[in-house]
């Protein structure tokens, strides 16, 4: 039987597990929508192509051991596309892009839309290349897929030109490859093991640091053991947030600083050393450093590592637990975790006053502190956060309960996120509540995906802390250069609210604290996608300092 390469892809991705594919609509790629229907892959088209790639790293992050897809169209659809490639890239979130491209027949003639399209997204993705034979296609989606999973995963973008994809193959001749989403689990030396057993018994004041490689080594379970054994202080940052439960006697959030200044030794638990950790600047230099993560390449980056432990983390901390067990050596830091305990307390006490604030426009903690008393009246909500401040903010107040119950865009710092996350969230986890924490600035990326939001019933409810500006550059700007000549960093307070409401949804505007929770309540039980317009003050006060 003979199928066109639409077909063929889609067979593909139904082998892989595929259930969904975020697109916007293209000449270049029609022919994996009709493949699509027939292997029963859903298809969400969205409004713009910056946040189908979004909704696809959503999916791969709310689905571990899965791929996110993406499809977009040749040209602009790919640029549009290319911010969310390299958001993933940074996230080392393991996504499939197919891209359009003109006919190969008239290849380097001129046709609509055609450029140079792997040249653009080599630098950013772990494997890039086109597709010539249509008979070829599954095999390139195997192939493809390899690559954004292995070692630290990340983005792989397909190019099919319109004839290749529109081209006929005999099924017989186009077999459908075994394809898998999870590579085999890769253990640490066991010599290296015990050098960091030896690092641990001589520590009087270690902390664990857990990140991203935490969470695509699904090492939870493990890394939680080694927690509770040794009692060893943690705290948590990238997509290794909510890894650790927020009750974990030994799960700490406010007192990292404090903590970093008298450390002697540090786990990093695929926590890389960049501009989060202050590449390293902040460990004392006589500190001894123990680095598990999922590829070499990653061990060292602006810091010399004393230990490296190589490989899938759950199987690191497997294997550091069986070597106590081995030795019988007992671990218990608790003392020093009691210490930072006390200093959490401190920290937790001084915004107390924040937190309650009835000053109006809204204190961005007393905010902060509504939405996350009403979270707690839900069944395990994803929280989604998409801006500076105000999410800066929120990660301070908003416990994250379990893991994937936050995202926010990673280390490349994409404003934008919040929709296209939340779409692909609702729809992995439709008994889910899904909420976006914004800044009025980011709203503006892809507010629009209300609209995608609405016509696949999706109750998504949106929270803008609205302070008029870009309040990240503004305080620094003004700061620096004078408070009467700032550019570029002012808004209006502009009804976000009033644009849902005119895309189908929801609307909310609150201007006083004692307002939000009625209108939490109120965007609920509308059961449509919501969105809340929160006033808040907008704060000068600058600590020194940007964020990079």
């Amino acid at each position: 039987m003979s199928l066109h390469g639409g077909k063929l892809a889609a067979k593909a991705l139904k082998e892989a597990g595929v259930e969904v594919v975020f697109t916007l609509s293209g000449g270049h790629i029609m022919p994996l929508y009709d493949g699509c229907i027939d292997e029963g892959i859903k298809i969400v088209d969205v409004r713009h192509e910056q946040a189908a790639v979004h909704a696809a790293d959503s999916w791969a992050r709310c689905n571990p051991g899965k791929i996110g897809v993406a499809a977009i169209t040749a040209g602009p659809g790919v640029t549009d596309g290319v911010t969310g490639i390299a958001n993933a890239w940074r996230a080392n979130s393991p996504i499939l892009v197919f891209g359009g491209q003109g006919p190969f027949e008239n290849l380097r003639r001129g046709s609509l839309q055609e450029m140079d399209h792997l040249g653009v997204v080599r630098p950013i993705t772990k494997y890039c290349d086109a597709i010539y034979q249509t008979k070829r296609i599954p095999e390139y989606v195997e192939l493809a897929i390899r690559h954004a999973v292995s070692g630290i995963p990340g983005p792989a973008y397909l190019e099919i030109p319109m004839d290749v994809f529109m081209g006929q193959a005999e099924e017989a001749e186009s077999p459908v490859p075994r394809i898998r989403t999870e590579p085999p689990r890769i253990s640490p030396d066991r010599d290296e093991v015990r050098k960091a057993i030896e690092i641990l018994r001589s520590s009087e004041r270690p902390m664990l640091m857990a990140g991203t490689s935490v969470k695509w080594s699904k090492a939870s379970p493990e890394m939680n053991r080694f927690i509770s054994e040794t009692h060893i202080p943690t705290f948590t940052n990238g997509m290794g947030r909510g890894t650790v439960p927020p009750d974990s006697p030994e799960f700490l959030n406010r007192s990292r600083r404090d903590a970093l200044k008298q450390i002697d030794c540090i786990l990093l638990a695929g926590t890389l050393l960049d501009f989060r950790m202050r590449f390293g600047q902040t460990i004392p230099a006589d500190a001894k450093i123990i680095q598990l993560d999922m590829d070499a390449t990653l061990i060292g980056q602006n810091r010399q590592t004393d230990v490296p432990l190589v490989g899938n983390l759950a199987c690191s901390f497997e294997l550091l637990l069986d070597e106590m067990k081995h030795q019988g050596v007992q671990l218990d830091f608790s003392g020093w975790r009691d210490q930072l305990r006390e200093i959490e307390t401190e920290a937790e006490a001084k915004v107390e006053a924040a937190l309650n604030s009835d000053e109006s426009p809204l204190d961005p903690q007393r905010m902060c502190r509504e939405v996350r008393d009403w979270l707690d009246t839900l069944n395990d909500p994803i929280v989604i956060g998409d801006g500076g401040d105000i999410v800066a903010t929120a990660a301070k107040i908003i416990p994250v309960k379990g893991e994937g119950a936050w995202m926010d865009p990673g280390p490349l710092g994409t404003l934008g996120v919040g929709m296209p996350f939340a779409l692909a969230a609702q729809l992995a986890h439709p008994d889910r509540p899904v909420v976006i924490i914004y800044g009025d600035g980011s709203f503006g990326f892809n507010g629009f995906e209300f609209d995608t939001a609405v016509r696949f019933d999706l109750p998504i409810i949106g929270i803008v802390g609205n302070d008029g500006a870009w309040g990240q550059m503004m305080r620094p700007q003004g700061a620096v250069y004078g408070w009467d000549r700032l550019e570029g960093v002012l808004l209006n307070r502009t009804r976000y609210d009033k644009v849902v409401e005119a895309l189908g949804g929801h609307g909310e505007y609150v201007t006083e604290p004692g307002q939000m929770q009625g209108a939490l309540e109120r965007a609920k039980a509308s059961g449509k996608p919501a969105l809340i317009n929160v006033e808040i003050r907008q704060d000068r006060e600058y600590k020194g300092g940007i964020y990079v």
